[in-house]
């Protein structure tokens, strides 16, 4: 799961970052990818109570979503 997160999912999701960074809108697939890294991430939940070193890195990734959703909120209202 960390293996996927680390070469798969993080670098999209901060491309994505970029994107609306830059004040793009986001297109369907970009939300689609945004909330299936949502569900995964809740179904880590599990693991990472029992991993409390995980703890401070869960939470800057979701922090980044967090980034990602208000500045595309901000960005469709332009």
């Amino acid at each position: 799961m960390l293996r996927r997160l680390n070469n798969e999912r993080l670098p999209r999701v901060l491309a994505i970052k970029q994107k609306v960074d830059n004040g793009k809108r986001l297109e369907d697939w970009d939300i689609a990818y945004l909330e299936q890294s949502f569900a995964d991430a809740r179904q880590a939940a599990p693991l990472l109570e029992r991993n409390p070193e995980y703890h401070d890195f869960a939470a800057r990734l979701l922090h980044l979503y967090k980034e990602i959703t208000d500045r595309a909120l901000e960005n469709e209202r332009k």
